[in-house]
């Protein structure tokens, strides 16, 4: 019996607001979706980089005749042999390296035309102009430093590149988006605090004789509240519930079908389907905990019971 009126209840409370009720929902909807987003993009960035900084090298560059007419580094004229032998056994001596391979000019100016063969300064191009260099691939990509500081300004070495640091560029343009994602989240999640504890405030106002008598015929304070409480964590529910087939919805339409990113974008390793299923669950408690809460502290002021 008790069961059934708290359900009627909340039935009834949910048609008195029901304009309110949608609010809620869909700023429900929103901000746990902006929640889920931004938990989603925080794990495209990890996968993103253990998959780029396991791949980026450290490049050497040795100095040719060309830069010894240009380039102050390369003052003291083009790298010799001598250097070149001295330069490589350094490197395979050094505990952070993982593997040396040389690049010849002849095999320098061979992936300058594959990859830019197009561009009109390839066509005047010639192999002599192009730097040898040394391709480095660390244990730990964070160790970049040990071999910028033991090579950068020697005899022969026109210059140390890291290309960890462009896709340093790369990742914090993702995590910045990532934070403002946060931020509209926080947003949107206040005011869905905001119309919860309102639209319960108003259901209870509209239901203040019930109550009160409610209060006089000796009920207890978590049974008077209960259908408001429930209200409030059923409207969160679809809201959360909403917000799950957002997610669902953009991974599918974004990466799998529709834009199909995972299919233009070859290159970057797009996070799994398991990555989105073990965030649902969160959400959804998230739906149905917050508002529940949020309508509890409320009633508890606003009741007094």
């Amino acid at each position: 019996m008790r069961a059934q009126f708290v359900l009627s209840e909340i039935g009834v409370g949910l048609r008195r607001n029901l304009t309110m009720t949608f609010a809620v929902v869909v700023s429900v909807a929103l901000s746990l979706a902006l929640f889920g987003g931004s938990l989603l993009m925080s794990d495209q960035v990890s996968t993103m980089k253990g998959y780029w900084y396991d791949k980026v090298n450290v490049s050497i560059f040795l100095c040719n005749k060309s830069d010894a007419e240009s380039d102050p580094n390369c003052a003291k004229g083009a790298v010799t042999d001598d250097q070149k032998g001295q330069i490589k056994a350094d490197l395979e001596k050094m505990s952070v390296v993982d593997t040396v391979t040389y690049e010849s000019q002849d095999e320098a100016y061979k992936h300058y035309k594959e990859q830019f063969g197009d561009s009109p300064l390839a066509s005047s191009l010639t192999p002599d102009q192009m730097q040898e260099s040394y391709r480095i691939k660390l244990k730990d990509p964070e160790k970049y430093q040990v071999i910028a500081t033991a090579f950068d300004g020697r005899d022969g070495v026109q210059s140390v590149q890291d290309q960890k640091g462009l896709l340093d560029n790369l990742f914090g343009l993702l995590e910045g988006m990532n934070i403002a994602a946060l931020a509209m989240m926080a947003l949107m999640l206040v005011v869905a605090l905001m119309l919860i504890v309102n639209t319960v405030r108003v259901s209870a106002f509209s239901r203040r004789r019930e109550t009160g008598i409610m209060r006089l015929v000796g009920a207890s304070g978590f049974y008077i509240q209960a259908p408001f409480i429930m209200e409030a964590a059923v409207a969160g529910l679809i809201g959360g519930t909403l917000a799950c087939a957002f997610l669902v919805l953009g991974r599918y339409f974004i990466i799998d079908n529709g834009l199909a990113l995972s299919e233009k974008l070859s290159l970057i390793n797009f996070i799994g389907w398991d990555a989105v299923l073990t965030k649902l669950p969160l959400i959804l408690a998230t739906s149905l905990l917050m508002p529940a809460l949020a309508a509890f502290f409320a009633l508890r002021k606003y009741l007094k019971v």
